[in-house]
């Protein structure tokens, strides 16, 4: 027997399906703006214009500026996400807990310094709260936090990588590369020395 579709079903599923067109489509243009742009400079009501929705589409979407670039933010860190968890060593699995605790801050000391990086450019225009509240910034925090455990060191394993990861925001570096006129080098010199006073076995 040929059974009718039920009406509330496939409204429902057409429903989702523009929804997710236009977050896509609101993703594409944001990412665009951006590119030309730069981060800080483009508006909600530009990306609506440039996906060709109205603007209370977009807030229903993202519910404000923020939200819009914490969406680009997790798709931007997708790659470097494989590269932290699945990558090759000393960043990925391979290496020691250490060794790779130490390759994740320098990496993203790294990135912070680059121009042209657009984890970075994005981050930056995002509150400090909202941003480690983001899945970007659970899922650094989650990686931190398991390779001290892995370390095997007995402290507060969660409140240690908070504090280590504070020295890595954009807050942070940003003071100390352009106020201060440290070097990056330096900075990742100084993670690496951190990491190794932590995870070094105490003496007697």
């Amino acid at each position: 027997m040929t059974q009718t579709p039920n009406n509330t079903s496939v409204g429902v599923t057409a429903e989702r399906s523009d929804a997710a067109r236009n977050r896509s489509r609101l993703l594409e243009a944001a990412a665009q703006l951006i590119a030309e742009q730069g981060a800080e400079n483009v508006t909600m009501r530009e990306v609506a214009e440039a996906a060709g929705v109205g603007k209370g589409t977009l807030f229903r979407r993202f519910g404000d500026r923020d939200g819009l670039l914490l969406a680009l933010l997790n798709e931007a860190e997708a790659e470097f996400e494989k590269l932290y968890t699945s990558g090759p060593p000393p960043l990925g699995p391979g290496a020691s807990a250490g060794d790779r605790l130490a390759a994740f801050g320098c990496a993203l000391l790294e990135r912070i310094a680059a121009e042209a990086d657009l984890g970075a450019a994005l981050g930056r225009q995002v509150p400090y709260a909202r941003r480690n509240a983001s899945n970007t910034g659970r899922a650094f925090h989650g990686h931190v936090s398991t390779l001290l455990r892995e370390t095997g060191i007995d402290a507060d394993h969660d409140m240690l990588a908070h504090a280590l990861l504070a020295f890595t925001s954009f807050e942070a570096a940003d003071y100390l590369r352009k106020e201060r006129g440290v070097a990056t080098a330096r900075l990742q010199a100084t993670w690496v020395d951190l990491v190794g006073r932590l995870t070094q076995p105490k003496g007697p």
